[in-house]
């Protein structure tokens, strides 16, 4: 069985779906999780803000807008109109569900139910356009299967028991389901966070054993630098697990950061494929590294250094201890860790409780909290670049470096308005490599 998910681009329009329906109906045996269309997550976040700021008939307003634009994708979708006059009413139905529970001041579900709408609407639409196209299709809901435990975290095995009772996917055959959507520990509406659905498919994934998942989106692959701000970047052929979750969870936009786990977890491939040339390589990660270099760049914003200095630390048993305890009592995860004799520096992208973490720190040393940084992630070969890469950053003010415990990734925090000076800088790093390897290849071949 393979699992292919389908992110909001790949489902922005009727035209952009059809060509998703062809892609399906290439195969017999597949698991399809699709994102809600381009857009309709964004309005969704604003209707619940001001729904929250009592702003009723600005959050229907808008509630409204979104119900009109499924209308005019199923008008131009389908051409009968005893079709189009039943998918409306389909979609009709679904948003005034929510609409009612918007409106129940007994109800607690509202917020979740809300930005579920996209996911649902979506899905409910492909499932039946594809059946229209002749390919039969079996829509499952994804509320009855995906459940966060109290740490808020998806549970696998809870997942494949849960699929083994449903009797979800047991025959041959195309499953539509949502991504990005799930229940809480507590029986509410909840998510996986923005770009979830990629989670949801590599977990669907883990869970049914597939023999591959594809994750489609519109770009040939995961880019060897941000396209954003650098020109000329390129798609990578192939990377391992360990290097592509270092891209996504140090910025690689085509990925969720959890994603990779459940996939490297059961050594299942992702494939990472564009809908608008789907005969395009993309890019292939699997659980073997190729040597070459250095491969990719990724970069994060938004992130703040906290350094906590004491003369209490140095040769202190159990101070690292009791300073990662205070954020382990804040729930706030730290991305890069730097030690000296007297010092430790983080970084945090979570700064809602950072008055409360500075003064429990206090108790441990001097803090300084240094905000509106970027992080810069290099992956690949880097013991062999080492030296090249800080050399590259050198004119930069550079203000913490950490090389990965595997070797495979450096990453460097610098002031965030010097990040794509330093993105462009290490990109023509690896264009250098890259034309002395092919120079020395040829030589070799001469």
């Amino acid at each position: 069985m393979l699992v292919l998910k389908f992110g909001g681009t790949s489902l922005g329009s009727a035209e952009r779906i059809k060509n998703v329906a062809e892609i399906v109906n290439a195969h017999d045996n597949c698991v399809v999780v699709c994102s809600a269309m381009a857009g309709v997550t964004n309005a969704l976040e604003q209707v619940n803000k001001l729904w929250e700021q009592d702003d009723h008939s600005g959050a229907l307003d808008i509630l409204g807008r979104i119900q009109y634009r499924f209308d005019v994708l199923c008008q131009e979708l389908f051409y009968e109109q005893d079709i189009i006059t039943a998918n409306c009413r389909e979609v009709k139905e679904m948003f005034a569900a929510v609409r009612e529970l918007l409106q129940d001041p007994f109800s607690g579900y509202a917020t979740g139910n809300v930005l579920s709408l996209g996911e649902w609407v979506t899905s409910r639409i492909i499932n039946n356009y594809l059946c229209y196209t002749g390919k039969v299709s079996t829509y499952v809901n994804a509320l009855e299967l995906i459940r966060l435990n109290e740490q808020d975290e998806p549970d696998p095995f809870d997942l494949a028991r849960r699929i083994k009772e449903t009797g979800s996917f047991n025959e041959p055959g195309i499953y539509i389901t949502q991504g990005y959507i799930c229940m809480d520990s507590q029986g509410r509406v909840s998510n996986l966070k923005r770009g979830g659905s990629d989670y949801t498919a590599t977990l669907l994934g883990a869970a049914l054993h597939a023999s591959l998942i594809e994750i489609w989106t519109d770009i040939d692959g995961l880019h060897n630098n941000d396209p954003r701000y650098v020109e000329d970047t390129m798609p990578i052929r192939e990377l391992s697990f360990a290097e592509a979750a270092e891209l996504a969870y140090f910025g690689a936009k085509i990925l969720h950061p959890s994603c990779v786990w459940p996939a490297r977890e059961q050594n299942i491939p992702i494939q990472l494929k564009n809908t608008m040339d789907p005969d395009a390589r993309g890019t292939h990660i699997q659980s073997r590294q190729i040597s070459g270099g250095i491969k990719a760049i990724a970069a994060k914003d938004n992130i703040t250094v906290l350094r906590i200095t004491s003369g209490r630390m140095f040769n202190a048993y159990g101070f690292l201890h009791k300073l990662f305890q205070v954020f382990d009592e804040f729930k706030i995860p730290v991305d890069v860790v730097t030690t000296s004799e007297v010092s430790v520096s983080v970084t945090i992208e979570d700064t809602t409780a950072l008055a409360g973490l500075v003064l429990q720190l206090q108790s441990l040393g001097r803090v300084s909290v240094e905000t509106n940084r970027s992080i810069v992630c290099v992956v690949g070969n880097i013991q062999e670049h080492l030296a090249e890469v800080i050399q590259a950053v050198k004119p930069f003010s550079v203000d913490m470096v950490s090389l990965g415990a595997s070797s495979n990734n450096i990453t460097l925090v610098v002031p965030h308005g010097q990040k794509v000076e330093v993105l462009q800088a290490l990109h023509n790093l690896v264009n250098n490599n890259n034309v002395n390897r092919q120079e020395s290849w040829i030589q070799l071949q001469a």
